[in-house]
């Protein structure tokens, strides 16, 4: 039986892994004008996405190198989290 503090992390590195993705396609949406940035809820929306995956994000970009516009930070998080959670899923079953 697994530690219930690992499932705790494990859980709440999901919840982020959702909370990553829907930023990164929302953000895709505004940049393709699917989606129009200036409605009320879209705006909050992107406010509170932004606000909550910019911590983990502004650290990656800053040893990122320029790729002319390209942003592969929320792949390299994508990946992060993911070893993380192997990472614990492996030691909690030792």
């Amino acid at each position: 039986m697994p530690n219930p503090i690992i499932q705790l992390l494990l859980t709440v590195i999901q919840i982020y892994n959702y909370v990553l993705w829907a930023w990164f396609i929302m953000s895709w949406l505004i940049s393709f004008n699917i989606i129009n940035r200036h409605q009320p809820i879209v705006q909050r929306l992107n406010f509170a996405l932004f606000r909550l995956t910019e911590p983990l994000l502004r650290p990656i970009r800053k040893y990122m190198p320029d790729l002319g516009g390209l942003d592969i930070s929320p792949i390299i998080l994508i990946l992060l989290m993911h070893f993380v959670q192997d990472t614990l899923l492996y030691y909690s079953y030792r």
